[in-house]
């Protein structure tokens, strides 16, 4: 596990999971991120950081273009107790997106939060 530059994350956590080695996070967005971080007080795990655009086509319907495909977006593995506080505190530091799946086992969990242009979004996956 090698930390990056962005404390609390690792370069694993934030590299494309389709082996291509790719890490093109945006450092306003990983700022950010860490501030996130320091606020909520707790571990945020990623369970998906960059994305190259092929990766992003194949596990998301944003297709070769979306958020993670920005360095702008990850999703957080985090419990039901503690999503809605993360999430409030994510609107809070200005996050555009978030996206909440908060059913099926605890290692599913998970938050999305991203920072890309554009008005405030707020969706649950199925």
């Amino acid at each position: 596990m090698t930390l990056s530059r962005w404390t609390y994350f690792t370069v694993e956590e934030l590299t494309c999971h389709c082996g291509c080695g790719q890490m093109k996070m945006h450092n306003d967005f990983m700022l950010n991120l860490v501030a996130l971080r320091d606020i909520f007080g707790m571990k945020i795990p990623v369970t998906s950081g960059y994305r190259c655009p092929a990766h992003n086509a194949k596990v998301s319907k944003t297709g070769d273009t979306g958020p993670h495909t920005t360095g702008r977006a990850v999703d957080v593995l985090i419990n039901r107790g503690q999503a809605r506080q993360l999430v409030q505190l994510a609107m809070s530091l200005g996050f555009t997106g978030i996206g909440l799946k908060q059913h099926g086992p605890d290692s599913g969990r998970i938050v999305h939060l991203d920072m890309v242009p554009g008005p405030e979004r707020l969706w649950t996956y199925p």
